[in-house]
Order: structure tokens, then sequence, then C-alpha cells
């Protein structure tokens, strides 16, 4: 019997498909079949998943930056957000 201790909960992937499968469509025959991936291919797609998730954060990192950037040349200047649309207008 199976402890708690020897658990784990499913990672990503696992929990977004259990079985994940590919579908091949041949338009020639119309034939379609239904693939079960194989570790390497579930492997592959997580790494890609973390690479994705990773640009995002740092893609919101530097988007954050430069609010706090303009918030603070606004500042600065001491004009509001709508002034310096109108003045680069």
């Amino acid at each position: 019997m199976e402890t708690l201790l020897n658990t784990r909960p499913p990672t990503y992937m696992e929990y977004l498909m259990p079985n994940p499968t590919r579908i091949e469509v041949n338009c020639a025959t119309g034939e379609v079949l239904e693939i079960e991936l194989t570790d390497a291919e579930v492997a592959e797609l997580a790494y890609q998943a973390e690479l994705a998730a990773d640009a995002k954060l740092e893609e919101d990192r530097i988007a954050a930056e430069r609010a706090t950037a303009k918030a603070a040349l606004l500042e600065r200047l001491g004009i509001t957000a709508d002034e310096a649309a109108l003045l680069l207008a």
C-alpha cells in the first residue's frame, strides 16, 4: 500500500492532459489517428510551457518597470498622462 509520503501532486501538464495525445489526419485518405504522446514529447511540452511562462514573467517585469519610469517622469515634470499625450500628439 502506497503511503502519502510517496505520492506527489500531478505536474501542470499531467493535470492539464493526463493522457496527452496528438491527432494526425491523412488528407488523402481521410484517415484520422489519435496517437498518445511519448514521454519525450510530454517532457518537451512541459519545457516549452516553462519557457513561455518565464518569457511572460519577463515581459510583465519590463512593462512594470516602464510604467514606473513613466510615472516618475510625469511626476518630475508635474503633468498628467493626459497632458503628456496632448504634448506628444
